[in-house]
């Protein structure tokens, strides 16, 4: 049957967030969903009931959260009930974060079409088969949320020990010394895309872009590919221990970098990454990876930073001046093999939840295809 027989819309929110909105939760006051889901508290409520509400534009369009109890909802978002006798109020749940299922449009501000989405044809299994369904999937997702808390806190062990070890950066309490970044590694910028080449005698190779550096990991999720002379790629050849640092982005993510321990083979890096190669007498990469995490390399970015609507953006000279703290080799050398003894522990981690990741959407795809 069509899905808009079941979920029906119980409203297209467009009014603004009210003034009197609270960010954390007031007694006696309603949750409220935005686009970016609940986040808002208000003193009124709109629906007293079990529902769904559907981001309809930006970023996260498409994405559906659960409401239950009285709530409301602001501007940019759809809200929709389910005909609990035909289905399931979580299987439908589950069943519209599928983004196959949503019809969308825009580009600089995207968003979904729901009434255009609702008009396609599903079969629904029984009641019974669904509540089984949702069970299965639940046990997953609880699953993958034990394996994301278990990665976190071996992450927070590491940012502890830090601390413990060196103390704050920006107190620095233990006195230790300070040298310019340029004095401490060889700094890169990348290939351009779209630059012209004197020859045809082209490579294609792995490239690693912004959207591989987090802030600590390297995202192996997508790695694209760029043709490179032989020249280029002996330039920007990635090698092991190696630190990427982006140039720019949003504020809070401005100078973050991460080691890349096995880069594929002849990898290189686009023109808004930087390679830091550190000198590993002086400086290793697990310390420098850790203390770009930290307030005092932060707080150096955002002051020198070239900011414009949001985004922010650093250069090579103002990278070069970066102000490190340097302590003894033989603290470096403890701190990595503290390191090194987590990172282990969170590659099992890591694979179990990637595994329970792979069946979560092997059974989506299964169940709502």
């Amino acid at each position: 049957m069509r899905l808009d027989a079941v979920i029906k819309s119980l409203s297209v929110a467009n009014a603004a967030i009210k003034n009197t909105a609270s960010t954390i939760e007031k007694e006696g006051w309603y949750p409220t969903f935005s686009a970016s889901g609940q986040d808002v508290w208000l003193p009124d409520y709109r629906f007293d009931q079990r529902g769904i509400v559907v981001s309809a534009v930006g970023a996260r369009c498409g994405k559906a959260f659960k409401a239950d109890g009285r709530w409301n909802v602001c501007a940019n978002t759809h809200a929709l009930s389910v005909d609990e006798s035909v289905a399931d109020r979580d299987y439908c749940w589950y069943m519209l974060n599928n983004e196959k299922w949503w019809i969308k449009g825009g580009t600089a501000q995207p968003f979904v079409k729901v009434k255009d989405s609702l008009k396609r044809e599903h079969v629904f299994p029984t009641l019974y088969d669904q509540k089984r369904i949702v069970k299965q999937l639940d046990q997953i997702c609880h699953v993958i949320e034990l394996r994301q808390q278990q990665i976190t806190a071996l992450d927070d062990l590491i940012k502890a020990r830090f601390v413990e070890m060196f103390g704050d950066m920006l107190i620095n309490p233990k006195g230790l010394p300070e040298q310019r970044l340029d004095s401490l590694a060889d700094i890169v910028s990348g290939i351009t895309k779209g630059r012209k080449v004197k020859t045809d005698e082209l490579y294609e190779v792995p490239y690693m872009a912004v959207s591989n550096v987090k802030d600590g990991y390297i995202d192996w999720t997508t790695v694209k590919t760029i043709m490179a002379t032989a020249a280029e790629i002996d330039q920007y050849r990635l090698m092991p221990g190696d630190v990427l640092m982006t140039e720019g982005g949003d504020p809070d993510k401005l100078g973050r970098g991460a080691i890349i321990h096995e880069p594929p083979k002849d990898c290189i890096h686009q023109n808004h990454i930087f390679r830091v190669r550190l000198k590993q007498d002086i400086l290793l990469s697990g310390f420098m990876a850790q203390y770009l995490q930290q307030q005092k390399a932060k707080r150096y970015f955002l002051g020198c930073a070239k900011q414009t609507t949001g985004i922010a953006s650093i250069n090579m000279r103002q990278l070069s001046a970066l102000p490190v703290l340097v302590p003894p080799m033989k603290e470096q050398e403890e701190y990595a093999a503290f390191v090194a003894q987590i990172d282990k522990s969170k590659v099992v981690v890591q694979k179990a939840l990637n595994e329970a990741q792979l069946l979560f959407d092997s059974l989506m795809q299964q169940y709502f295809g």
